[in-house]
């Protein structure tokens, strides 16, 4: 599905600058980008491309006070505005009793891609890159709105989302921020570096330490840190890129994760979309250097990323907005029935094959279980 152009954003953008504007942003939005881009994959769940909405009714919570927000439904894509007259957005009630993802790629095929890429790195092509692969299911129901109130109850997370655009669905358990805009203030959230939650409180404190000291994920978590620095200096006043905390230990239900906050101040000149176009995709889905490793990405990768790897959220009427990173998702096509979730991580020279695969399973666990 072709993506709509900048200047169709910007329109749409200026138009409802007094309302909220939701977004769904298609990791394969890197290609109206950077020329060299490509996105030449099989697309088996069929993803439509970016989507930009105004919703009729916005419910915004904030502690016990609630603000409800009236617009005229609106949206920049044809193939996404939802006629009111129609049941266009109707998901089957019954689920399928089990679904058991399977992995597209051997565990073979996976651990000959890691040797390859790191010999793309010795070779100085790249010095780290976000490889990922593929959990799917044909021609299963799903009731998402369910999936998604078990997923909060078993392993809630602080960016998870339920989006549905008309049969496609997306239910996201995400933990990680991509960027954030407060005042002039732009807040980057990498992740990198993950370790499994333990019942044991002491066995789980170890896991922390272990994370905490590992020399190989605070490498993998300082370079994208590194990346991060250069995207939002290009659209930060000079000197005001800052890492306000590097290595942070943050614990969620299922996982230990890493991450850094960097923040800088925004030229007043730069708005939502050209601050896009300077820092999407974020660094910790494709690793660095971003354009090189991205066509690395295209080459090892076996499926089109499509709204995996890309972001949701929203633009407030003050110019404000908050985007997430679109991990630990199920992404699901009701007309066929198609189910995928995608997992990964950061591969270095330092990477061990069987622990970078293993690292994948853990990404996909609350997920597989929930479902089987």
């Amino acid at each position: 599905m072709e993506q709509s152009s900048s200047e169709e954003r910007k329109a749409f953008l200026e138009r409802h600058a007094s309302a909220y504007i939701f977004c769904a942003l298609s990791y394969d939005l890197k290609n109206l980008y950077e020329a060299s881009l490509l996105s030449s994959n099989p697309d088996r769940v069929e993803i439509p491309g970016s989507f930009w909405v105004v919703y009729k009714r916005v419910l915004r919570l904030n502690g016990l006070d609630l603000t409800i927000y009236a617009e005229e439904y609106a949206s920049l894509n044809e193939w996404a505005y939802i006629d009111p007259s129609k049941n266009e957005t109707k998901f089957p009630e019954k689920e399928s009793s089990s679904i058991n993802l399977k992995l597209r790629t051997s565990k073979d095929e996976y651990l000959k891609d890691i040797e390859n890429i790191q010999s793309a790195i010795r070779s100085g092509s790249v010095y780290e890159l976000n490889y990922c692969q593929e959990f799917y299911a044909e021609h299963c129901s799903i009731d998402p709105l369910s999936i998604f109130k078990r997923m909060l109850a078993t392993n809630a997370a602080p960016f998870s989302v339920l989006f549905k655009c008309k049969q496609h669905c997306l239910l996201s358990a995400s933990p990680e921020r991509f960027l954030a805009k407060r005042g002039d203030l732009l807040v980057a959230q990498p992740i990198k570096g993950t370790r499994r939650r333990l019942s044991d409180i002491a066995a789980d404190n170890r896991q922390k330490e272990d994370l905490q000291h590992c020399v190989k994920e605070r490498a993998e978590n300082v370079m994208i840190v590194d990346l991060m620095r250069n995207d939002l200096a290009r659209c930060c006043e000079t000197g005001t890129v800052a890492v306000e905390e590097l290595f942070g230990i943050y614990s969620f239900a299922t996982v230990h994760q890493m991450i850094s906050t960097v923040t800088g101040r925004v030229k007043a000149e730069f708005n939502f979309d050209t601050i896009l176009q300077n820092t999407f995709p974020m660094g910790s889905m494709t690793g660095a250097p971003k354009i090189e490793a991205m066509k690395l990405i295209e080459q090892f990768e076996k499926v089109k990323r499509g709204w995996f790897s890309g972001s949701i959220g929203y633009l407030a009427p003050d110019g404000d907005f908050d985007l997430n990173v679109v991990i630990r998702t199920l992404i699901y096509n009701a007309s066929t029935g198609y189910l995928s979730l995608q997992t990964g991580g950061a591969i270095t020279i330092d990477s061990v094959p069987e622990l970078e695969y293993q690292e994948s399973l853990l990404k996909a666990e609350a997920w597989l279980k929930l479902l089987s």
